[in-house]
């Protein structure tokens, strides 16, 4: 995390544990930490599975490469299907070349096959480019939309859900826009009631003005997927209440469970008919971070804007145009993920092999795991549909530390195993006086593992032997054992390596008001 956070409030368990894996990094490379058992931290906290050492999808990475050095395109080093993709691209960047600037808003070329992409996702519904804009990944494109929802007098505010993406406040906070969490039902799959919603907009409209609410589907950290009755619960609500939609649904590509459908918002919104499929004000949001692609590091994302005035539409471009424009490389990327090859071209087989690997991967680590922490005595875990966390909740005695026991153990897991995991402090339960909860947010990817079961086992116990986790069982602290497949050049678990331990955990952002304010009157004013 950035060294220059606000000092107006006190940084938050996983801030503090990021802070703190930032210091061991550094002094590691210095050479300062040499009575440490282990010589890089593993952050396994975060969705970035590049990181995590998950290899890149082939198609993708030729493409780029050809833009980037035509002179590629001359022989026979990539396909045909390469070739021709990397030459239509060049081609519609001025003088043929991705080191110069494009629109504001992304490549015309670009913006047509999301909306393309749009339309067959959703079953026709047509999709302008007009209204698509690229952004240098979804967070930048959900804090334009939330600069403009805070261009008005007073306090506004936006519901969120809790959990949410463990970035989203730092966003907020960013534009100054006042957070108002909702609960999601835990053991109903994380739903969401929409009496938790009324509850929290009655009390909210006593101190502040909610302008939007905050939707994250498939849910991150949480994995779930709503069903298509939740999402019109939710358009209802915000039709009511003058509410703008945002919808991050950057995990639609990693569904879990087979057979699972993944439903837009946009969708059901066009479907409900009147009077509110042109009536209820939104925005949805995709990345090239999700699970499948996890090209984090080319920053690139879009954001269709859904029942918005012209002038909002002009005033968002007006926005973005502060970051000049979204790398033409991550554009590039982009435009692969929404227009993947196709059955009969050089790359398809190449491509789905890949793709169809990495899910049954991150399907077969997220089962295992899920069992695993439900194996556990203090542990549970709800099932993952979609997504790359698994959010395993624990509770532990309080200890006689400032700091509580949750954030006392992630930050034994760091300072002793080198493994950073995120934490969320549990806010939204009763609890007794002598125990506390908390979630770990662990990434889940195909990459050697073997150390973390072990890792999460040793510290445990020590916190056992310290008398600050006397109600964890003794199996925890056992090693759990991995075991390599030679086909697939990966390791997956296997139970039968230990008798006494079923299943094993892998893991794999004056004239300003004159066109705002108007829309503002249809947002959040009662």
């Amino acid at each position: 995390m950035s060294a220059v956070r606000k000092t107006t409030r006190q940084p938050s368990p996983d801030e503090e544990l990021h802070e703190l894996a930032e210091t061991i990094t550094h002094q590691l490379k210095q050479g300062l930490s040499v009575s440490r058992l282990f010589n890089k931290v593993l952050d396994v906290s975060s969705g970035d599975i590049h990181s995590a050492g998950v290899k890149p999808i082939t198609f993708i990475r030729q493409v780029i490469a050809g833009c980037l050095y035509p002179s590629l395109l001359d022989g026979d080093d990539f396909p045909p299907d390469v070739q021709s993709r990397a030459q239509t691209l060049l081609s519609q960047c001025d003088g043929n070349s991705i080191g110069s600037y494009t629109d504001s808003s992304g490549l015309a070329y670009v913006r047509n096959n999301v909306a393309k992409f749009l339309s067959l996702r959703d079953g026709g519904i047509p999709s302008s480019p007009e209204h698509i804009f690229i952004t240098c990944g979804s967070q930048r494109g959900l804090m334009s939309v939330m600069t403009i929802l805070c261009q008005s007098e007073g306090r506004s505010a936006v519901l969120i859900p809790d959990p949410a993406p463990h970035t989203l406040t730092r966003i907020l906070e960013r534009v100054g826009l006042v957070p108002l969490p909702y609960r999601l039902q835990e053991q109903d799959g994380w739903s969401l009631e929409r009496a938790e919603l009324q509850r929290v907009i009655q009390t909210s409209r006593k101190h502040c003005c909610p302008r939007a609410i905050y939707i994250s589907n498939p849910g991150n950290p949480t994995g779930h997927i709503q069903s298509r009755e939740s999402i019109e619960t939710v358009i209802r609500f915000a039709a009511e209440e003058n509410l703008f939609l945002l919808v991050d649904e950057i995990y639609q590509n990693t569904l879990l469970v087979k057979d699972q459908e993944f439903v837009s918002y946009k969708r059901v919104l066009v479907e409900m008919g009147d009077p509110y499929h042109d009536r209820v004000q939104m925005t949805s949001f995709h990345s090239l971070s999700n699970g499948i692609m996890g090209e984090c590091g080319l920053r690139a994302g879009y954001m269709e804007l859904v029942n918005v005035d012209e002038a909002l539409l002009l005033y968002t471009e007006v926005v973005l145009t502060g970051d000049i424009n979204t790398p033409v490389s991550g554009q590039i990327a982009l435009d692969v993920m929404v227009d993947p090859p196709r059955p009969g071209d050089a790359s398809y087989d190449l491509y789905i092999q890949e793709v169809l690997s990495r899910m049954s991967t991150l399907r077969s680590n997220m089962s295992r795991a899920v069992n695993f922490m439900n194996d556990l005595s203090g542990f549970t875990c709800s099932s993952v549909q979609s997504g790359i966390y698994i959010y395993p909740h624990l509770s532990l005695p309080h200890t006689a530390h400032t700091q509580s026991a949750g954030l006392c153990y992630c930050r034994g897991l760091l300072e002793d195993q080198g493994v950073c995991v995120g934490l969320n402090e549990c806010k939204n339960e009763d609890h007794t006086d002598s125990h506390t909860c908390f979630y770990l947010r662990i990434t889940m990817s195909d990459v050697d593992t073997t150390h973390l079961s072990r890792d999460l086992s040793r510290v445990i116990c020590q916190m056992r032997r310290e008398g600050r986790a006397k109600n964890i069982q003794p199996h925890l602290c056992q090693i759990i054992h991995v075991i390599p497949v030679s086909n697939a050049g990966r390791r997956v678990l296997d139970a039968s390596v230990h008798p006494r331990v079923n299943v094993a955990v892998v893991w794999s952002r004056a004239r300003v008001l004159s066109v705002v304010s108007p829309f503002l009157a249809r947002v959040g004013e009662r």
